[in-house]
């Protein structure tokens, strides 16, 4: 099954890097394809928690392991402006040796209440789209000005660069949407789209959004014309029942992933308590059968 789709895992910052540094070697020795961590000011599945920087996190993470992927699941404008965003993306991509995964996203309303206290919905969403494309600008050239609503500089570099063959540095660009016009966005400019799926009391109901969501966004591609592939990233958390919780659980989820058309998979690293509390030896069973 490793050959049809890619399987990853979440490692939340939410410990001293002593005590986290074994997992993300874990994470490596299995076999998993790519580690990831949250890029937050604070989460609301842990508000009273200890939480750490991501970009910190993924460079010392780099600096234990040779092979995985690591990627941020997702930096936003609560966290980021793009032309800063994109330096420590160049950073991590040299400290990896070319390994950075660079996942975005409009960012969650616990971020949003301190970045940008009072924002609407709509106004949160029109500051990620020029987010998104100044981003997207600045892997692809050097020197880049911008003027808009919520953005405007005269000159961003993105040296150290250069751009590769394909017009890009070689950072992987991952958009998480799911509504119409994040979708839309995601198949613009994206080398990947990232889907949680969505909010539901069951399982069954969860797999039904995460179809939806995969239908939209073969319907976006089409309407914009795109031909170049698509990564398409699931975040496997927000189903009802942890799949983490049992091997045949796991890899059921994964199979239902790769027959909608999800090139890769992603699932939090267990935790020892609330929220995904289970056992670290279930990951090992996974990747003994499915990596």
């Amino acid at each position: 099954m490793s050959d049809r789709i890619g399987i990853g895992v979440c490692i939340l910052p939410d410990a001293p890097w002593s005590e986290v540094v074994d997992t993300w070697r874990a994470a490596e020795d299995l076999g998993f394809g790519h580690a990831w961590t949250y890029d937050h000011l604070t989460w609301s599945g842990l508000p009273d928690h200890a939480w750490f920087a991501a970009f910190p996190t993924l460079a010392a993470a780099a600096g234990v392991t040779s092979r995985i992927g690591l990627g941020t699941f997702v930096s936003s404008p609560n966290t980021h402006h793009p032309a800063q965003l994109v330096r420590e993306a160049l950073s991590l991509h040299d400290l990896s040796e070319g390994r950075f995964l660079l996942g975005i996203g409009a960012g969650g309303d616990t971020d949003a209440s301190v970045a940008w206290p009072g924002a609407t919905i709509g106004e949160r969403s029109a500051r990620f789209r020029e987010f998104t494309a100044i981003v997207g600008e600045l892997l692809r050239s050097d020197g880049v000005g911008f003027d808009g609503t919520h953005y405007r500089f005269e000159r961003a570099d993105s040296l150290p660069g250069p751009p590769n063959a394909e017009g890009r540095i070689g950072i992987p660009l991952l958009v998480a949407a799911n509504g119409p016009k994040a979708l839309a966005l995601a198949a613009r400019e994206g080398d990947g789209w990232i889907t949680y799926g969505g909010k539901a009391s069951t399982d069954a109901a969860w797999w039904e959004l995460v179809a939806g969501a995969a239908e939209r966004m073969d319907q976006t591609r089409a309407s914009a014309g795109r031909s170049r592939p698509l990564r398409r990233i699931l975040g496997l958390d927000s189903a009802p029942t942890y799949p983490f919780g049992g091997v045949d659980l796991f890899e059921d989820a994964v199979g239902r992933a790769a027959a909608l058309g999800f090139t890769d998979v992603v699932c939090t690293w267990p935790r020892t308590s609330p929220p995904y509390a289970g056992s670290p030896d279930t990951v090992r069973r996974v990747a003994a059968r499915l990596l």
